[in-house]
Order: structure tokens, then sequence, then C-alpha cells
């Protein structure tokens, strides 16, 4: 598959306030020891979701531990009351809204990043070469690609074609958007198990997060038409359901968080689509209580 480069999409939450990196050693005011670092996330949101599923393939639960947050926030502005200390520790003054996901620091009780792409490479790339590699050398600019490709072929296009007072031309063109993603995606996936080569990579969990969000919140706000023509690639899906089966990607899928957070913050009209669930998530989903189901290969 050749992926081009596209434009990156503008996020609709405020910008990061926090950008600290995680450096290979300790001539850098944060490197990587075990326990030192702590992430504060929730996997009802998109960003959250992402870091969990690397840190569970990385399997950084004893290096890296993880507080998990509410699925819907508990303060004005998408804040988390649990997060202010954390914020206002780090920032003298800080008056914004004090978001996840966050990876701070034990040692001083501040705040390193809030910034999810950065805490998911210094994750994927900090702690030790006996992990798996999710950023396997020479694979970095498509992973780069491939993130854009997802944030504004299958995301930003999935808003745009359900937006509630959009017209129709504008809806149809961000359709067919989306549909030339999925399909492109669709054809690269047919007889493959992973995105890239034969293992495991930062680009599954791009993808795999944004189909869950297509299925789990876009969809409400597409005609049934629209959604039966999203079902029609069934090797992407197939390949979704195949990772849903996978204990570091099925075990944070939280249905009802997702829900609920997503009825707490839309204000967009619930369209027919709603009703064309695109895959069973619960029925593939890895066990909660940390069985590893067998991998479906269809």
């Amino acid at each position: 598959m050749s992926v081009t480069p596209l434009a990156a999409v503008p996020s609709a939450q405020s910008a990061p306030a926090f950008r600290g990196r995680i450096g290979r050693d300790a001539r850098s005011g944060h490197y990587a020891v075990p326990r030192r670092y702590r992430l504060h996330l929730s996997t009802a949101c998109p960003d959250g979701l992402r870091i969990a599923v690397t840190h569970s393939l990385l399997g950084l639960d004893a290096a890296c531990p993880v507080t998990y947050l509410p699925a819907v926030p508990d303060c004005p502005g998408g804040g988390h009351a649990a997060l202010r200390p954390l914020y206002e520790a780090s920032a003298h003054h800080y008056t914004g809204p004090a978001l996840a996901p966050v990876l701070s620091d034990d040692w001083s009780g501040r705040i390193v990043s809030t910034h999810a792409p950065d805490i998911v490479r210094d994750l994927a790339c900090r702690f030790g070469d006996d992990r798996p590699s999710l950023y396997p050398c020479g694979t970095e600019s498509q992973i780069e690609a491939v993130e854009r490709l997802c944030a504004a072929g299958i995301d930003e296009a999935a808003q745009r074609a359900g937006r509630a007072g959009a017209g129709e031309a504008e809806r149809a063109a961000a359709l067919d958007s989306l549909l030339d993603t999925l399909g492109s995606l669709n054809r690269w996936l047919t007889g493959r198990d992973c995105f890239l080569g034969e293992q495991l990579t930062a680009a599954d969990v791009e993808v795999w997060v944004a189909l869950v969000k297509l299925d789990t919140v876009h969809r409400h706000h597409l005609d049934a038409t629209a959604v039966h023509r999203i079902v029609g690639h069934p090797a992407l899906w197939a390949y979704a359901r195949r990772l849903a089966a996978h204990p570091a990607f099925g075990a944070h899928l939280d249905l009802d968080g997702i829900a609920r957070r997503h009825h707490a913050h839309c204000r967009g009209l619930e369209a027919a689509g709603a009703a064309v669930q695109i895959l069973d998530w619960a029925a593939h989903a890895a066990d909660r209580t940390g069985a590893s189901p067998q991998v479906d290969k269809d």
C-alpha cells in the first residue's frame, strides 16, 4: 500500500500543555527508570485507548503503572478532578482543564507530557530493547503516514459525513473520501494479518483505534445506506475483529464507557445508521478477566 502523507488535521481539543519527552539516559531530565512514570488515561477516549493498547503490547505494567480514569470527565471543559493536583503542581496558576491522557513523573509529582503521540513513541522506544518493536527500523515514515491517513481519511471524513447542518454535497464528498480510504486499507490488508510485515506495529494500533471509533461513535450520525457501504470491506473488518480478540487490544475496549462519553459530549443528531452495528466488538473482544482467546483467522 502506498500511503500518501496528508495534511495534519487540527484537534478539537486544546493544544497540549506539556510536551516533555523521555530520554535515553540520565543526561536527559527525564530518563527511563522502572516505576518512575505513571500513565493517567481513560480507554473510552481514542488517545487513551491507543496508549493503553501500546502499553499492553509492550508489557509495561511493572515498569510504568497506569491509573485509569472515568469514561466521562467530571469537570468543566473535559477535565478530570483527579488530575487537577498534577496540573497545578506542574504549571503555576494553571487555569485550563485537567485533560487526559497524562504521563506523570512520580519522583517530582509533575507532568511530563499530555501529548498522546509523544507518549506512545516514548513508551515504545525508551523502555528496553527486549520489548516488541512497534516502530521497526525503516517504518517510521510509513507509520506517520498511516496516522495522518486515519486522522484525515477516517476520523475527520466520518465527522464531516455525519455533521448536522452540513449540505448534502458536503456530506457526500466526505463519505466518498471515507470510502476511498477504507477501500485502500481493505485492499492492502487482504491476505495480511498485520499492517506492516509479520508483526504488530504502531500502525496496527492506529488503524484499529480509528475503526473502533468509526463504528462506536461516527456510525451513529450516518444514514443506514452509508453504514452498509462502510461494512462492504470484508478484509478490513476481519482484521479489526482479529485484533479485538488479541488481549492487548480487546481487553481495553470499554464499550459502555465509549457510549456514555459520546452521549455526554455529542451535540449531533442520531441517524438511521445507529441501528446498523458494523462489528460485534463485545463478542470478539478479549476476556477482560485476563484469559487469552484464540485469534480467528478469517
